[in-house]
């Protein structure tokens, strides 16, 4: 496996000494775009919100300073991933407004319309099956839910097979029961905001 091709899988599946290091790299590094892309939700109290592919931890940190009243799951396939989630949100967690697991989006550890807001910040493009996966999102959201789907387009082009443009990604959404999709481009990412 060459150096890039191992870089690659930590920020996919991040563990050890290395992956902890690719953690905090893209916790800074996409921090901008996603509290730009965090703005664009209204995060109500009393809101259930649902981070998937948690990485560090950044995400859900972020969204705890938008509403002192409301509760936090974040997911990841990665323990290394989980554990370094856990530690960036400590306090949170403690309190009980954090709570973070081991899981994979394929089979979300989670009941039926759960969630007021799901996340997927640079992640979906890792999703094993994007249509069975997005169908396993849907499950755990509620009526009027909102997924929102950030991530750099060069990284959604190299990652995935299909599902690469706007368009498809609409079509996609609408075809399994998201009544309103807005896509949002500015030449570097792609926000996706789908409702339910």
């Amino acid at each position: 496996m060459s150096i890039l091709e191992s870089l690659i899988e930590q920020s996919k599946n991040p563990n050890k000494r290395i992956g902890k290091i690719m953690l905090n790299i893209m916790n800074k590094a996409h921090m901008s775009r996603t509290k730009f892309a965090l703005n664009k939700l209204s995060i109500k109290e009393g809101y259930i919100l649902l981070d998937i592919g948690c990485g560090g931890g950044e995400t859900i940190r972020e969204m705890s300073k938008m509403n002192t009243d409301i509760r936090i799951f974040g997911v990841d396939y990665s323990e290394t991933s989980v554990n370094l989630s856990i530690d960036r949100n400590s306090k949170d967690v403690q309190f009980g407004k954090v709570e973070i697991v081991v899981g994979e989006v394929s089979k979300l550890p989670f009941e039926d319309n759960y969630f007021d807001i799901i996340t997927a910040v640079q992640t979906h493009y890792y999703w094993p099956d994007l249509k069975n996966d997005v169908k396993e999102v849907y499950r755990v959201m509620n009526t009027n839910g909102k997924l929102l789907i950030a991530a750099e387009i060069y990284k959604i082009n190299y990652h995935m097979e299909g599902y690469k443009t706007s368009d498809e990604v609409k079509e996609l959404l609408q075809s399994l029961g998201f009544r309103k999709v807005t896509i949002e481009e500015d030449g570097k990412w792609r926000y996706v905001i789908g409702e339910k």
